[in-house]
C-alpha cells in the first residue's frame, strides 16, 4: 500500500491492484482540516461581518459575509450593503438589486471575536421596504409609543427533524413515539431528543448578545422552545431573528432541519407556537392589572384582524394549530382568561396576585413574523 503524506496529514491512501492503483476513502477526518484553515491568524485589519436578512418566504433567513477593515463600534460605521434579490424572491431579474440596511450588529459565535453578524432590513432599489421587511412598520409604531416603554418577552418553539423528514427521537420508519407527548415537556432521558442542540443554541445566543431567557423541552418528543426578553423596544424581536438564524445554523453541523411549522406531525400530535408576552410601563405599575384587562378586551375585539397575520403570510396553517386541544384555543374566537393555557391571551396567577405585571398572547405560530406581532399590539396605543 502506497501512503501519500503532506505536512505529516495522511490525505489518501492508495491501494495497488496490478498497474493500478485506487484512492481508498480518507481515513482522517474532515474537521481535521477545516479546523486547519479556521484556525489561521487573521490580520488585525480584517474583520468577517455576515449580513443576515429574511428573504422573500418570510420565514427563512439568508446569508452572505464581506470583510470590514475595523472592528464596528456602532451600528452606523457599518456599511450598507446589496444582494440579488431575484434569487431570494424578493424583486425581479430586469430590477434585482435589493438593498441590506444593517439594524443591529451581534457577536459572531461561529467565528468568536472580534468577527460579529449584522441584521438587517431589505429595501427595494427606490427605497421602500421589501414585502417581507415588517421591521420597519415595527420600528415605525414602537417609536411612537416609546414614552410608554413597551416591553416584549417571546417564546420560540420548533421541531428539530432527521434529514429523512422525520422528527428526531421517533422510531424511524414512520413510527411515533410510544407515550406520545406525555412526559416529553421539561423532560429528561429517553423522553426528549435534541438536548446537545438546545445547549448549543443557549451558549451561542447568549455569546451573540441577545437577551436569551432560558430554554426547555416542549410537549411533542424532538420539539424545543427558547425564549427571549423581556427586552425594551424592538430589541426582542431582532433577538428572535437573530436566534433563529444561529439555530439554523448550529442545525447544519448536525445534520438537523429546523421546522417552526405550527402543525408540522398533523391533528393527533401538538402544535409548535410564538407566545408573545407584553406589557407597557402602565401595566407594570401599581393598580396595572385594569390596564392589562382593557388590552385583554381589546385584542379580543380585533381577533379576526390580527389572527391574520399571527402566522405565515395569512396566517391559515396556523387554523391547523388553534384547534381546541393541546393547550390551544379555537381559531375562529378569542377569549382571555387567568392560569388558562387554552385562552387565547392568558394572564399568570401572580400578575392578579399583584395586580400589576404583562399579558401573553398564545395565539401566535410558530412561524409568525415578531415583527408584525410587535407592531400590533404596539398598535393598541397609538391614536
Amino acid at each position: 500500500m502506497l501512503k501519500l503524506y503532506t505536512a505529516g496529514i495522511k490525505i489518501f491512501n492508495f491501494q495497488k491492484k496490478g498497474d493500478i492503483f485506487f484512492r481508498q476513502k480518507t481515513t482522517t477526518p474532515l474537521d481535521t482540516y477545516f479546523n486547519h484553515y479556521i484556525s489561521l491568524p487573521l490580520p488585525k485589519d480584517k474583520i468577517l461581518a455576515s449580513y443576515v436578512w429574511i428573504d422573500g418566504s418570510g420565514i427563512t433567513m439568508r446569508s452572505k459575509d464581506r470583510v470590514l477593515e475595523k472592528l464596528p463600534c456602532e451600528l452606523s460605521s457599518v456599511p450598507k450593503w446589496s444582494f440579488d434579490g431575484s434569487s431570494t424572491g424578493q424583486a425581479k431579474p430586469k430590477d434585482s438589486d435589493t438593498v441590506l440596511i444593517p439594524s443591529a450588529v451581534y457577536r459572531d459565535p461561529f467565528r468568536m471575536d472580534p468577527h460579529v453578524i449584522v441584521l438587517c432590513e431589505t429595501y427595494y432599489g427606490d427605497g421602500t421596504p421589501t414585502a417581507t421587511n415588517h421591521r420597519a412598520n415595527c420600528a415605525k409604531i414602537l417609536s411612537k409609543i416609546s414614552n410608554l416603554e413597551p416591553w416584549f418577552g417571546i417564546e420560540q418553539e420548533y421541531t428539530m427533524f432527521d434529514f429523512d423528514m422525520w422528527p428526531i427521537g421517533w422510531p424511524k420508519c414512520r413510527g411515533y413515539p410510544t407515550t406520545k407527548s406525555l412526559f416529553s415537556y421539561c423532560g429528561v432521558g429517553e423522553h426528549v431528543a435534541g438536548r446537545e442542540i438546545a445547549e448549543c443554541h443557549a451558549r451561542a445566543c447568549i455569546y451573540a448578545g441577545l437577551d436569551y431567557a432560558g430554554s426547555n423541552a416542549e410537549v411533542m418528543k424532538g420539539s424545543w422552545e427558547y425564549q427571549v426578553g423581556a427586552t425594551l423596544g424592538i430589541k426582542a424581536a431582532d433577538d428572535l431573528w437573530l436566534g433563529r438564524y444561529i439555530l439554523n445554523r448550529i442545525a447544519e453541523h448536525f445534520g438537523v432541519i429546523i421546522s417552526y411549522h405550527p402543525k408540522p406531525m398533523g391533528k393527533d400530535q401538538p402544535g409548535i407556537g410564538c407566545h408573545h408576552n407584553f406589557s407597557v410601563k402602565t401595566m407594570r405599575s401599581d393598580g396595572g392589572l385594569t390596564e392589562i384587562e382593557k388590552v385583554c378586551n381589546i385584542l379580543c375585539e380585533r381577533h379576526t384582524s390580527l389572527i391574520k397575520n399571527y402566522g405565515l403570510m395569512d396566517g391559515e396553517e396556523n387554523r391547523k394549530r388553534l384547534t381546541g386541544k393541546f393547550e390551544t384555543a379555537a381559531y375562529d374566537s378569542c377569549r382571555w382568561a387567568v392560569a388558562d393555557r387554552g385562552a387565547s391571551v392568558r394572564l399568570q396567577r401572580n400578575v392578579v396576585a399583584n395586580k400589576k405585571g404583562f399579558l401573553e398572547d398564545r395565539r401566535p405560530a410558530g412561524d409568525c413574523d415578531p415583527y408584525r406581532i410587535c407592531a400590533l399590539l404596539g398598535e393598541i396605543y397609538v391614536e
